[in-house]
């Protein structure tokens, strides 16, 4: 079985994740104190106690969903023998899940990951004033005629407004100002999208609006050490696999303002002779997105403990 791991991104989170993780496995457990130690504070306790209100601001958010999918990764290493450059062809991840993937690849180590991702989160939190920006999620159109949707809103209305995500075929969010982000809804909706909603955000992500945030992630990446991964990383922003250190780094400047070409990127594995997807971390949405993309490509999702001891059983 040929495999790819994967790390989702924001949307995955929820009060509790990771906890029976932490009162399982001690590594999984180690996992949650280095990233404590790192950011300064308790940030497990938002992440198991909550509110949900916390756990959802993107600041926190961000170093939360790497905490449990590293976790997870950690207590694969330890428990099933798990390693990349045998079990997995390559890793890849959901925007902020990108920084997941080179994590566990070995580009970057926990404390620094989780420094640069409450950075991310707060520098997308400052880039745009509240209410000035929005995305939106469609259903059911054609993912060029989205884009095509969004250029003409973009130009009707002099504001930005663009393809954030193409997760799958007919699910393709949308980013940028709210007036532009509105009128590309209701031009979605004539040309056929079954829906066209907003989205509950606190920032535009992935539009031209997250330039400022841009900007801070290239000073803050500047001077970071980044290793060449175990295994390719397949990056947002170009759908294909990267190693070399130095690309690896731009590309995460561009992606703060890129396409998260998801749908993309789950081809280019596939045809690259992927046949697995072994989701690491909150949730199942990358799982549920392939069966959307191409369901002859299997799906599993680690995000147990249970799952975890199913996965050690079965044998990688």
């Amino acid at each position: 079985m040929i495999r790819a791991f994967t790390f989702p991104g924001q949307g995955a989170q929820t009060i509790g994740m990771g906890k029976d993780l932490a009162d399982t496995f001690p590594q999984a457990k180690a996992v949650f104190d280095e990233v404590d130690d790192a950011l300064g504070e308790k940030l497990t306790s938002i992440m198991w106690e909550g509110p949900e209100e916390d756990l959802t601001l993107t600041m926190n958010t961000q170093p939360a969903l790497m905490a449990v999918s590293l976790a997870v990764f950690r207590v694969l290493q330890a428990e099933a023998g798990l390693d990349l450059t045998q079990h997995a062809k390559f890793v890849a991840g959901h925007s902020l899940g990108e920084y997941s993937a080179m994590c566990a690849a070995g580009s970057l180590d926990i404390t620094t990951t989780a420094k640069l991702l409450r950075l991310r989160g707060e520098a997308m939190q400052r880039a745009v004033p509240a209410g000035k920006g929005a995305m939106a999620a469609t259903l059911g159109l054609a993912n060029d005629k989205v884009a095509e949707a969004a250029e003409a809103a973009a130009k009707e209305t002099g504001e930005p407004v663009g393809v954030a995500n193409d997760n799958a075929n007919g699910q393709v969010v949308i980013s940028g100002s709210k007036a532009g982000v509105d009128r590309a809804c209701e031009l979605a909706k004539e040309a056929g999208a079954k829906r066209a909603m907003p989205l509950a955000v606190s920032a535009p992500f992935h539009s031209a609006l997250m330039q400022p945030a841009a900007d801070e992630m290239a000073e803050a990446l500047k001077d970071v050490a980044i290793a060449a991964p175990a295994v390719p990383v397949v990056a947002n922003v170009r759908a294909e696999a990267v190693s070399d250190p130095e690309l690896i780094r731009t590309l995460l400047v561009e992606q703060v303002t890129g396409k998260v070409r998801w749908l993309e990127s789950v081809v280019y594995m596939r045809d690259q002779g992927v046949e697995e997807l072994v989701e690491c971390g909150s949730g199942k949405v990358l799982t549920g997105l392939t069966k959307w993309i191409d369901k002859s490509i299997k799906g599993q999702t680690i995000n147990s403990a249970d799952a975890v001891r199913a996965l050690v059983e079965a044998g990688l």
